[in-house]
C-alpha cells in the first residue's frame, strides 16, 4: 500500500468479514485473488492491480470501507475536520503505518491512513 505520487488518492478497499477463511477462499476461487496474512484479524489481498484488505467483524451494509492515502496523517486530518467531516475512530498504528476513520457529510464512513 501507499506509493510516491498518491497523496490524497483512493489506495485501498477494505471488506468487514465474519470468517476470513471463508472470504479468502471465495475471492480466490472467484477472482484469483492472491493475499498475504497480517495475523488471525487481518489479511491483505491483491487482484493485481489494486491492494485491499479482509478485516474480521461485522460486515458492513453499503460495502466496503474506501482507504485513502495522505503523505502527512494530521494535516489530512486538519483538512478534513476544517471541511465539516467527523473522526469517528481515532488514528491507530497497524502494520505498516497509521490510520484514522471519518464520517463525511452524508455519513459515509472512510478512511486515511500514512506509513510515516
Amino acid at each position: 500500500m501507499g506509493t510516491a505520487g498518491n497523496d490524497r488518492r483512493i489506495d485501498n478497499i477494505e471488506f468487514a468479514v465474519a470468517d476470513i477463511a471463508r472470504a479468502r477462499d471465495f475471492y480466490g476461487k472467484a477472482f484469483d485473488w492472491t493475499f498475504t496474512d497480517y495475523g488471525p484479524a487481518y489479511c491483505e489481498f491483491t487482484d493485481g492491480r489494486l491492494t485491499g484488505g479482509l478485516a474480521k467483524g461485522d460486515p458492513k451494509p453499503g460495502g466496503p470501507l474506501v482507504i485513502l492515502y495522505a503523505d502527512d496523517l494530521e494535516a489530512m486530518q486538519r483538512r478534513l475536520e476544517d471541511a465539516g467531516a467527523r473522526i469517528v475512530k481515532p488514528a491507530f498504528a497497524f502494520p505498516g503505518g497509521r490510520r484514522f476513520h471519518f464520517l463525511d457529510l452524508d455519513g459515509y464512513e472512510l478512511a486515511v491512513w500514512s506509513a510515516g
